[in-house]
């Protein structure tokens, strides 16, 4: 696994979000590309303190219960994911796309654009945690489009 921190790694996720295409075909789930691309931007936006997510009780139990299986292997295909970030609309891919990839590009700077400490599922998280999360989760849905 490579780390979101590392340039030549980072710059490695970002050339994959590049090889979409509005023709880009999900190998499962429901998802068009410009959706998996609003989305994966939607979580980033949390770890920057930009999007709020809204989490009962019993789900914060769970977080904290699987978190250390979900951060040390590959995220499930059809995996459930918070309403927050969820995007059914249409979006304009190429927009959508350039948006992923200027905030994927952020953690190249480092550790300080990370402004939650506290995830609403996950609970206590450190850098290495988010670098865990957000490389996993992105690379899982680059791999949902055969990127």
């Amino acid at each position: 696994m490579g780390s979101i921190y590392d340039k030549a790694d980072n710059e490695a996720i970002i050339s994959r979000i590049n090889s979409l295409s509005p023709e880009s075909r999900a190998l499962w789930g429901k998802m068009r590309v410009d959706q998996m691309c609003k989305h994966c931007n939607a979580a980033i936006q949390v770890a920057f303190g930009t999007k709020e997510l809204k989490t009962n009780f019993l789900l914060r139990i769970l977080g904290r219960l699987i978190k250390n299986k979900a951060f040390n292997s590959d995220f499930g295909k059809n995996s459930p994911t918070a309403k927050e970030l969820k995007c059914e609309d249409l979006y304009d891919f190429e927009t959508s796309r350039k948006e992923l990839i200027e905030s994927f590009s952020q953690f190249a700077k480092g550790t300080g654009v990370i402004k939650t400490m506290d995830h609403p599922f996950w609970g206590k998280m450190s850098f290495e945690d988010w670098d865990k999360l957000m490389w996993r989760h992105t690379d899982h849905h680059l791999r949902q489009f055969g990127v």
